[in-house]
């Protein structure tokens, strides 16, 4: 069946582009890229705050960008797909060719 519009398979991308484009995300993805990490290791390494790197995962989960599982007491998180490391690293790069 053909789409009304002819766009409407690009939803779900959409919606992925729409979860990442916070810089604060990218750099999430980009951590998480190389393992899972807790939150206290996430706002250790981006120098932000508890609350809004929590705000930001919970955006990322949400997209199904992120999961987290128990790890004693905390909730350490990982990508759901490698693909996604690949698209922010692809971007961080392509940014940086302009300058």
């Amino acid at each position: 069946m053909t789409s009304a519009t002819g766009y409407d398979g690009f939803d779900g991308a959409s919606e992925l582009l729409r979860a990442l484009s916070a810089p604060i995300r990218l750099a999430i993805v980009s951590e998480l890229a190389d393992g899972e990490r807790c939150v206290h290791e996430l706002v250790e390494k981006l120098g932000a705050a508890q609350p809004l790197v929590s705000q930001h995962l919970r955006v990322l989960r949400g997209a199904g960008v992120v999961r987290g599982s128990r790890r004693g007491r905390e909730i350490a998180y990982s990508l759901v797909d490698e693909h996604v490391a690949h698209i922010v690293a692809d971007a961080v790069s392509h940014a940086g060719e302009g300058s």
